[in-house]
């Protein structure tokens, strides 16, 4: 690949990435461009990319090859190798020569085995969040050079920033959502009040005294309760006839022992 087409395959590639910087993209689509378009940009044969899951665990989620995912699955059960050092130091680690990386057998003899020379994993991570890694396999012995390194770390940031800008996204529409549904439950259960106590001239107080009371007794939630009054499909003097029930029983005296 000559410099400009390079530097142009690059500049694409950046294009690519930056376009998930949108509401609807799709995640896994943009990891397996950011690991294709990397293999292509630096010259490797194969890539996969690590990304932590919801427990806490690095999963494989792309590969251009079934030969780099296997490898890395054996990582990730083994408990060792360039891509686990990458993601607990947050920093690249290289491997320039496989056949020497004897700190990780069960990764060496694997790699060896699938054709893999050399490796080099690169952390996504943004300031001190390390959410994964992106690690390129080559089938000759050699260190990517610091210019192929500093591309791959770029690609890999912004890819970063785009998934961690989807995740404060997410959570951020979840509590708007929470928060919404809190509210809308306010606003029926102020209106379930309201009719309770026009329908039995009681108090606000002793109206949500009522519905709270109903709804404990029968496991139901206020919001579930409220909706019930509103639609109807519970009449509102059966929360009164409820309660008098209740009161007749703890008035009536409790039946002697028999001698």
């Amino acid at each position: 690949m000559t410099s400009a087409s390079r530097e142009h395959r690059l500049n694409a590639a950046f294009v690519m990435v930056a376009d998930s910087l949108t509401d609807d993209y799709d995640v896994v689509d943009l990891l397996h461009t950011l690991v294709s378009e990397c293999t292509e940009i630096v010259n490797v044969q194969a890539g996969g990319l690590l990304l932590l899951d919801a427990d806490g665990e690095l999963q494989v989620v792309a590969s251009t090859t079934e030969s780099a995912e296997l490898v890395e699955v054996l990582q990730l059960a083994a408990g060792a190798g360039p891509c686990l050092d990458c993601f607990a130091t947050g920093e690249q680690v290289s491997v320039p020569d496989v056949a020497a990386a004897a700190r990780w057998p069960a990764f060496q003899e694997e790699a060896l085995r699938r054709g893999f020379r050399s490796v080099h994993a690169i952390p996504l991570r943004l300031r001190g969040d390390t959410i994964g890694t992106m690690n390129l396999f080559g089938t000759s012995v050699g260190a990517l050079s610091a210019r192929d390194a500093s591309a791959a770390q770029a690609l890999a940031d912004v890819a970063t920033i785009s998934i961690l800008q989807q995740r404060i996204s997410a959570h951020a529409q979840l509590i708007a959502e929470q928060l919404q549904r809190a509210l809308d439950s306010r606003v029926l259960i102020e209106q379930a009040k309201g009719a309770v106590a026009q329908v039995n001239g009681t108090s606000m107080d002793e109206s949500f005294t009522l519905l709270r009371r109903y709804a404990r007794d029968r496991n139901l939630s206020l919001h579930a309760l409220a909706e019930a009054i509103a639609n109807r499909s519970l009449p509102i003097s059966a929360l009164t006839t409820s309660h008098e029930d209740e009161r007749v029983s703890s008035r009536r005296p409790a039946a002697r022992k028999q001698e």
